[in-house]
This record gives structure tokens, C-alpha cells and sequence, in this order.
């Protein structure tokens, strides 16, 4: 399970995906060259991009003819959900607080 949740932070970790993640939301089923002209980046770069995203499972991608169109994968996210969800302390569990020593 940790693989998987650090293998969807990293394909998470660039700029340009999470404008295409954002993209995706906006226009579910977007075609790969409107992905492009949306993005502001070279064709080849937005297809990394796009090739990373589909290999941690955060996108598909279907092919229309001479097109491929892609969609968000919102289940691929249920993971890494859980353990941010899960970082948050219960309340009254603090743990190494700072001593009350008065500083000179």
C-alpha cells in the first residue's frame, strides 16, 4: 500500500500534471491536443505527462479514432485520501510538546 500511495504522490509531483489533473475536471473526456493548446507545452512534454499520470492509474486514456481521450480515474485516488485523512491527530493526542520554560 505505501508503494502504491508514494508512486500516486510522485506522479502527482509536477506542476504541469496538476494543471492537467485541474484541466481533466473541467472538461471530463479531453482530447490529447486540446490538452496541449491547454497546458502551454510541447506536445511530447504534455504526453510524459500524460503517459505518467495513465501509468499510476490517476487517468485513462481511450482512443476515438485518430485521438485519444482522456478522463480523470477518481477511484485511484481513494489511497492516498485515506492516508492524508489518517496524518490528522486525534485531538488530545499531542505528542512532544515544547516545554513551558520561559526564555531568557
Amino acid at each position: 500500500m505505501d508503494i502504491h500511495i508514494a508512486e500516486l504522490a510522485k506522479a502527482l509531483a509536477h506542476p504541469a500534471r496538476l494543471r492537467i489533473l485541474r484541466l481533466l475536471l473541467a472538461t471530463p473526456g479531453c482530447i490529447g491536443g486540446d490538452i496541449v493548446g491547454a497546458v502551454g507545452l510541447a506536445q511530447s512534454t504534455v504526453s510524459e505527462h500524460l503517459r505518467i499520470l495513465k501509468a499510476a492509474g490517476v487517468i485513462t486514456g481511450e482512443i476515438s479514432g485518430p485521438r485519444t481521450c482522456y478522463a480523470l480515474n477518481p477511484d485511484a485516488f481513494a489511497p492516498l485520501a485515506t492516508f492524508i485523512g489518517a496524518l490528522t491527530p486525534p485531538e488530545g493526542a499531542n505528542c512532544c510538546l515544547p516545554d513551558d520554560k520561559e526564555t531568557p
